[in-house]
């Protein structure tokens, strides 16, 4: 029992000894700041000694100690005068009072007369006033007021306290509190260019970051260096043979961590599926960020892409072979915007059918679980997958003048429950535009530079308002951007990125990526494949990026046909015709061709009409399914009849079914008569 208290009190005299000395190495390390002064103090009290048994009878070292210490208290002043005037006249002082001590202390001696109780004296006070006034600058500042004058307090944030700031690299971190009653989010906003001028960084280099629970506290962010200077090239993909669902990476951010964009919803993680507005004037890298999200998009295997560029895929051309369905501007995009409309019922309804509330990877594979069954027993139906599909329009303003600026109203607005995405890219998305209700859907933006005026058409105003400035870059940072999208922290809409830049060195990935997409990709589901075919007919059926797998082949005859489409293309009994010979004169008495009038014949009213169904079927086979008097301009003047009689023919075959009116005015769009072959 002796034996177990010896050792409890030795242990116990071990923790106090431990404890004492924590709490010595605790008091040495607050006291080390103010330490200073007082060495300053000890130092001149020995320089007087030492200086006293050198110089105690020279009078040169007299003047000569004399015109120091002026020389040092006049230097101290001028070089004071970037700080503030307390600072400066303090430091004045002291250092004459200083130099003024050591001047007598040296000449007369350190304990004649007064000379040393003034250094008992005033030593300390000296030492003191500047303990005093480093304790008074680590405390905060209910006044905003500083050594500088009051940061705060120059941009009209007076009274406003910052707490203790959070240090990460390059970025500073600072919460912010108002003063209550006077001060709310609007006058932080409202002084941040002001705060940035104060600080010497451009407008982007600081925001605000309101607290949502409360109108008088947020953080200042401050990020002091453009982190996205330095162009980073596209060498890739970032998930080759991923799923859609996967997260899309288009850039960086200015700290270095990567700029992400979800297209599907995720049930598990709460995030709705988006369409996408990529908004950025002339310059301003609007091409490059486009090739981002295709090229991400392509590299996925459970997606379609549908594209519309009047531009003739100028920066997309490489792409092609990858692209499921490609559709220049013009009646190829009324065609295309006609199938989406028809496939978002399609979809939908297969979709619901299967028991998918919205698309999730599971749906792109073949169905073979009893979770999500067509058949009324319950039992797995195996039917095929439905891959995710997403409709790119570019340079979508050319297609909205054509269409009406509510063209895209419709699809936004239902196309997420069908598994579709909308991408939407223009200079300027203004509501002369584009519909208030097709910009209302366009959840997600990609915001390039632009024009000052036009930051609000592209970015929400609470983001604009928290430091968001794309304005400020115009054509002059391609590739800067803000991005805001479901999916990730809104702390980080106004925070600026960078996407990756395409240059001639991207060409090459681009095409093996186009061919290893044509070869991997999710081919056409039969539903979506049937849903467009039956409004776009050839259009879509005889598309570019068509595979075997895309739906059956369809032909413009109805029932099967005796030709045989293996053999050879030229009857045997003409293989001796040189195909290069004038051909001989027609003879007196030889029949003329039915439609081979003469110039200046006029058809009778039979002849016209059978001539107005070959053109419609003509239209059908080149995959203009979007028609209106003004394509059959030159038909006309051929055959000599009026664009009048041309619209009285599209309304009786709109009569007959052959024509459906589209909801621009003048535009019919044509119904295909369609078989498999």
């Amino acid at each position: 029992m002796g034996e177990h208290n010896t050792d409890a009190l030795h242990e116990a005299q071990l923790q106090g000894g431990s404890d004492a000395g924590g709490v010595g190495r605790y008091l040495l390390h607050r006291a080390k700041p103010h330490l200073p002064p007082w060495l300053g103090i000890a130092g001149t009290g020995l320089a007087g000694v030492l200086g006293h048994w050198r110089w105690g009878e020279s009078a040169a070292a007299g003047v000569g100690l004399t015109l120091g210490s002026v020389a040092l208290t006049g230097a101290t002043w001028l070089m004071g005068k970037s700080t503030s005037q307390q600072r400066r006249l303090h430091s004045a002082i002291t250092v004459a009072a200083g130099s003024a001590w050591l001047t007598a202390a040296c000449l007369a001696g350190p304990t004649t007369g007064p000379v040393d109780d003034l250094y008992l004296m005033g030593g300390p006070m000296v030492a003191l006033s500047w303990n005093v006034r480093m304790i008074l600058r680590r405390n905060p500042d209910p006044t905003g007021e500083s050594t500088d004058k009051g940061l705060l307090a120059k941009v009209g944030l007076a009274r406003a306290q910052v707490g203790a700031a959070k240090v990460e690299p390059n970025r500073v971190t600072a919460p912010i509190a108002l003063e209550a009653g006077e001060q709310t989010h609007d006058d932080v906003t409202k002084s941040l260019s002001r705060l940035a001028s104060a600080l010497d960084l451009p407008r982007n280099a600081v925001r605000y970051r309101p607290d949502p629970s409360s109108e008088r506290r947020g953080e200042l962010v401050i990020v002091p260096e453009d982190m996205l200077h330095d162009v980073v090239e596209w060498d890739g993909p970032s998930n080759l043979g991923g799923s859609i669902a996967d997260p899309i990476v288009i850039g960086r951010y200015d700290d270095g961590s990567p700029m992400l964009l979800w297209l599907p919803g995720d049930p598990e993680a709460n995030r709705n599926a988006t369409h996408l507005l990529i908004a950025g004037g002339t310059g301003s890298g609007k091409g490059d960020t486009a090739l981002n999200v295709q090229t991400e998009i392509l590299s996925r295997t459970d997606v379609m892409l549908w594209l519309s560029d009047p531009k003739m895929f100028q920066d997309f051309r490489p792409l092609l072979p990858g692209i499921d369905w490609a559709a220049e501007g013009g009646s190829p995009t009324e065609t295309m915007v006609a199938a989406l409309q028809a496939v978002i019922p399609a979809r939908t309804g297969w979709l619901g059918k299967h028991g998918y509330r919205q698309w999730i990877p599971a749906a792109a594979q073949v169905q073979n679980s009893t979770a999500h069954t067509c058949r009324p027993d319950g039992q797995a139906c195996g039917c095929e997958g439905m891959p995710y599909l997403v409709a790119w329009m570019e340079e979508a303003a050319n297609t909205l003048r054509n269409l009406g600026d509510d063209a895209f109203t419709g699809i936004s607005q239902e196309a997420r429950s069908a598994g579709i995405s909308l991408i939407v890219s223009l200079q300027r998305p203004s509501y002369d535009q584009m519909s208030t209700s097709t910009r209302a859907s366009l959840t997600s933006v990609i915001a390039l530079g632009c024009d000052p005026r036009d930051e609000g058409f592209s970015l929400p105003e609470t983001v604009i308002d928290a430091g968001a400035h794309p304005g400020a870059w115009g054509n002059r940072r391609p590739g800067y951007c803000y991005l805001v999208t479901p999916g990730i922290d809104e702390d980080r809409y106004p925070s600026p990125g960078r996407t990756r830049a395409f240059t001639h060195r991207a060409a090459p990935i681009m095409e093996q990526l186009a061919a290893w997409a044509l070869a991997n990709r999710a081919p056409a589901d039969p539903i979506t494949a049937g849903a467009a075919a039956s409004v776009a007919g050839t259009a879509y059926t005889n598309r570019a990026g068509a595979s075997d797998t895309a739906g059956p082949r369809l032909t413009l005859v109805d029932g099967d046909d005796d030709m045989d489409h293996d053999g050879p293309l030229t009857d045997p009994e003409d293989d001796g015709i040189d195909p290069e010979a004038e051909l001989p004169e027609p003879q007196e008495g030889d029949d003329a061709p039915i439609f081979g009038q003469e110039s200046g014949h006029k058809p009778s009213p039979e002849e016209a009409r059978e001539l107005f169904a070959r053109a419609l079927e003509e239209f059908e086979e080149e995959g203009r399914m979007i028609v209106g008097p003004v394509d059959f301009t030159d038909w006309c003047d051929r055959h000599h009849l009026s664009r009048s009689w041309v619209s009285l023919r599209l309304k009786e075959a709109a009569l007959d079914g052959r024509l459906e009116a589209t909801n621009t005015t003048g535009r019919w769009r044509i119904i295909p008569v369609l078989t498999a072959a």
